[in-house]
């Protein structure tokens, strides 16, 4: 369980990852699939640079990237 700034308890999200972008989209239908890179906290979005590269990350949901609080990486983005 983690603290917030005004004291409040805050949980994240459960974070269901993948291997491949498929089963992704098949557990989140309605969301848009991201690739999270679990060392840097970041996460990629479908088009930007690292989007689906590496061996420390995995497919989510973007939603559960956010409730897990990973950030948005900023790569490629204009």
């Amino acid at each position: 369980m983690l603290v917030g700034a005004g004291g409040d308890e805050v949980s994240a999200t459960p974070l269901t990852p993948y291997r491949y972008e498929a089963q992704a989209q098949r557990h989140c239908p309605h969301d848009r699939v991201v690739w999270l890179d679990f060392r840097k906290g970041l996460y990629y979005r479908k088009g930007q640079k690292r989007y689906g590269e590496g061996f420390d990350g995995s497919f989510v949901c973007l939603s559960e990237a956010r409730g897990n609080f990973y950030r948005r990486s900023l790569l490629g983005l204009r």
